[in-house]
Parts: C-alpha cells; sequence; structure tokens
C-alpha cells in the first residue's frame, strides 16, 4: 500500500505505459522543471517535436536531475538509462487531465471562490488583461494578473515567469499561493498553453479573443492548427459564461466549425469623445479601442452592466505604445513583433498623426516561423519613409541570416541596415537630427517593448529600447 499521498495518487491512475519505482525515498513534491527537483520529486515532462533527439533531451535534462519519478506524455527512446526511477506515460491526450489530478492534490484551488477570466489573441492579449485590471481594481476588486509582463496583484508586480502563460504546474502552484488575496484572476491564455493544457481545470467565467493574424507557426505548423489551438478556450468557459471578440471574420470562422458550446459575441471598436483621446492618447488607437471594448466587456461579467466611465481608470501598458516627444520628434516604443501588429501600428500612427513622416526600427525573433519575416519587412515597408532593420533576439540564428529573410519583402529603396540594436537607435536618432527641425516625424521603435535583454545563444543579456532612447535623447540634448 502506497504510504504516502502522491504515490497513492500514481498507483490509482490509468497510465498508457509504467515502470514502477523500485523502492525509494516517499514522494514529495511535484516539479515540472528538472533542475529544481529533490530526491523525493515527481518530474512532470512533456516532450514536444522540437527537433531535438531523446537522447539529447535525456543529457540536458534528465541525466542529472534527482527526480524519484518521471511522468512524460510519450514513450522516449532513454527509459533504460532510468532503471532506478518510476517512469510512468500518459495515454494519448490525457496528459493536462493527470497533471491536474496531482495539481488538485497538491495546489488545491477553493471551490467557487474566485472568477477565472481569460484573453487569448495574436496581438492585444497584454493591453486587454491589463485594461481589465485597471477597470476591475477601481471598482474594488482584487485582481491578480497573469501574462507576458509577469504576475501582479492589485497592479503591483509579483513575480515574472518567462511565459505568457506559465506551464500548467506553475500555474497553479501561483494561484494556490495568492488565491485567498483576490477576487478575480485575469490571465492571457497563448496559443502554446491552450495547445498544452496549461489552464486545464481553471473554469473561465468569461473570455475574450482579440484577433488572429499568422503567427507562431513554428510550432503549430499551419494557420489552421494554430486556430484550432486558439478556439480551444472555448472548451475552459464554464456553462452560461462567453466570448467577446472584436472581429467579425473571427466570428464568422468560429461559427463555421460548428455551433460553438457558449455564446460569441462581436464589439465593435469603444467610442470615445475628445476628453478621453486627449486624457488617455494611446486610445486613439483604433486596435486599443477594441481592446477596450473587449475589457469593459469582460469587466460587466464581474461588476454588472452599469454607466462607468472606465477609460478614466486605464494607464499605459509597458511597451505598448510608450511614447516621448521632442518638438517635432515622436518617438514610440512598441512590441509589435508580427505582420499584422506591425501593419497595425503603423496604420494607426498614419492616421493618428496626418502630416508626419514616418521612421522605423525593427527586426525579427530566431528560432521562430521564418514566413513571417519577409511579411513583417513588407507591412513596414508599405508604410513607411525610411526603415533601419537590425536584430531582434536571434536565439541560435545568425542576425544577419534573419535580416536576410526580412530584407526579402521589402524594396531596396528606403531602408537600411544596422545590425547591433543599440547601434540602430543611435542611427535613427541621428537621421532625425539631420532634418529640418519645422519637419514632424514619428519614430517606431517595433519588436522588444517591454523586454530588457537580448537571447542570443541561451544567453540573456541585458538591453532596454527605452535605456537606449533615454541615452540618446540626452546626447542630443533633447531630454
Amino acid at each position: 500500500m502506497p504510504s504516502d499521498p502522491l504515490s497513492h495518487l500514481l498507483s490509482t491512475l490509468d497510465f498508457a505505459w509504467r515502470h514502477e519505482p523500485p523502492g525509494g525515498p516517499a514522494l514529495t513534491d511535484i516539479q515540472w522543471r528538472a533542475d529544481t527537483c529533490g530526491p523525493g520529486s515527481i518530474l512532470f515532462f512533456q516532450r514536444f517535436d522540437d527537433g531535438r533527439s531523446d537522447a539529447e533531451v535525456f543529457e540536458r535534462y534528465l541525466a542529472a536531475s534527482p527526480f524519484a519519478v518521471l511522468v512524460t506524455n510519450r514513450m522516449l527512446d532513454c527509459f533504460e538509462r532510468l532503471p532506478f526511477k518510476g517512469v510512468y506515460v500518459t495515454r494519448a491526450d490525457a496528459w493536462p487531465q493527470v497533471v491536474g489530478r496531482f495539481c488538485d492534490l497538491v495546489y488545491p484551488l477553493k471551490p467557487a471562490g474566485l472568477h477565472f477570466i481569460g484573453v487569448t489573441g495574436t496581438n492585444g492579449k497584454t493591453t486587454t488583461v491589463k485594461y481589465l485590471e485597471s477597470i476591475l481594481a477601481a471598482n474594488g476588486q482584487r485582481v491578480l494578473s497573469v501574462g507576458t509582463l509577469g504576475v501582479s496583484l492589485d497592479g503591483q508586480p509579483l513575480a515574472t515567469t518567462g511565459f505568457t502563460s506559465p506551464p500548467q504546474i506553475e500555474l497553479r502552484r501561483l494561484l494556490f499561493a495568492r488565491q485567498d488575496h483576490c477576487d478575480v484572476v485575469a490571465m492571457e491564455v497563448s496559443s502554446h498553453a491552450l495547445d498544452q493544457g496549461r489552464a486545464f481545470g481553471l473554469p473561465l467565467m468569461n473570455a475574450g479573443w482579440t484577433n488572429f493574424t499568422q503567427d507562431h507557426l513554428d510550432y503549430h505548423g499551419d494557420e489552421s492548427a494554430y486556430f484550432a489551438a486558439k478556439a480551444r478556450i472555448l472548451d475552459l468557459i464554464k456553462d452560461g459564461g462567453r466570448l467577446y471578440c472584436t472581429s467579425p471574420e473571427l466570428a464568422g470562422r468560429l461559427a463555421a466549425l460548428g455551433a460553438p458550446r457558449v455564446p460569441v459575441e462581436t464589439l465593435d471598436a469603444a467610442p470615445l469623445g475628445p476628453e478621453a483621446i486627449r486624457a488617455k492618447p494611446f486610445l486613439a488607437l483604433e486596435y486599443n479601442r477594441r481592446n477596450y471594448a473587449l475589457a469593459t466587456a469582460l469587466a460587466d461579467g464581474v461588476l454588472g452592466p452599469g454607466p462607468r466611465e472606465d477609460w478614466r481608470h486605464l494607464t499605459p501598458v509597458a511597451g505598448r505604445f510608450e511614447s516621448r516627444t521632442c518638438a517635432n520628434r515622436t518617438i514610440v516604443i512598441d512590441f509589435a513583433h508580427t505582420p499584422d501588429a506591425l501593419d497595425t501600428i503603423l496604420a494607426a500612427i498614419r492616421a493618428g498623426f496626418p502630416g508626419y513622416r514616418v521612421l522605423t526600427l525593427f527586426g525579427c525573433g530566431g528560432d521562430r516561423d521564418r514566413g513571417k519575416r519577409p511579411l513583417m519587412g513588407a507591412a513596414v515597408a508599405r508604410h513607411c519613409d525610411h526603415t533601419i532593420v537590425t536584430s531582434d533576439n536571434p536565439r541560435h540564428e545568425d542576425p544577419e541570416r534573419i535580416i536576410d529573410d526580412i530584407l526579402a519583402g521589402m524594396p531596396p529603396e528606403g531602408r537600411e541596415v544596422v545590425v547591433d540594436r543599440a547601434a540602430a537607435v543611435a542611427r535613427l536618432f541621428d537621421l532625425l537630427a539631420q532634418r529640418p527641425p519645422e519637419e514632424p516625424w514619428v519614430a517606431l521603435i517595433a519588436g522588444k517593448g517591454h523586454e530588457r535583454y537580448i537571447d542570443r545563444n541561451d544567453r540573456k543579456t541585458y538591453y532596454s529600447d527605452q535605456d537606449e532612447v533615454e541615452r540618446n535623447l540626452r546626447r542630443l540634448g533633447w531630454a
């Protein structure tokens, strides 16, 4: 008879394959990272098709870890190298359910204790969640937000996770730790999270879907698989809830898949008067008014509908249309890093700054969908008077090869390449300084947004677009 609750649960669950542990210490905890395991840990290791062999995975993650039991989602060609460990393989598609059972045991959540709200979409998840957080907090709700900017409670940062949507065990761990301190959990839910079941078992009161454009095809394979992953958010919404979106095309595509299990409601961009636009300039952008419409609809689900001026409570979101104005020069920092995001923000800049010339600095990340690189180049070229193509997060790729992929989508005129990103920002300011002072310009620095690093060869080196902007403002005497 198992002597501890974790061993007992292991013995009662149905697995596709198992190798019972040959004795050893009592099981003490569950982990999703091999480097955090102890001798009594169960390591939940989800294996993906990432181009690495099982032998490489074993050497990198499993060989030196002291875990007692390994639970994985498929057979690996290294189990014979774990003779003194327990090894369990879940049945096909049962991974999130199995992990969820262990999370319920170790990190139980109070029934009906929290309202969960999820937001998915290619772009705009962070902005919508942060708008929602501000609205609810201003109306007396204690809000835990989880997303790209990390974990915050009542608007105060608590931790960074390195994920838009943390892995299932990590998410349950942080929810368990904070559940007595919040009323609402507002979460970004990425396509990776939906595909991998990271939010399994969390009943969403309502959800929002901002938009859908090409991204993450390196992971999903094709656009239809990416859309199918996003559509799984419908499965997380509890009975009586609904999905809000601001795209009729998106709603039509969902309807074409068959009758959704919950209603899908399409919203228009929020109409706002001159006072709101003057007070909150970021709401001059139509896509931010769409994000705001989603946030107010999701807030109504908690607060009830009523005559509120929710825009008064909004603040700029880090790395999302952060702007500095120096006479006729407006410098904007934004996280836009997909073809649609660049096309949308540049179209908004053209509409919001009539008569201004536009300069854009951007790059593309390595080890990601190569197909979007020329599309990003084409999107920028459509809107800009001049472009500086630079490096972003090259990861394991050659930055110059990434740039070559971008340039394939751009005409040869009106562009230049500066590989080093800090040098590229300095070049952007030099170009602005060379223009007649009466000539108005908007300079968009895109792709990094809130990030404070350059990721290359498994090393993150500190870097900040914001710091580089301030440095160059001081250099030119514009600060």
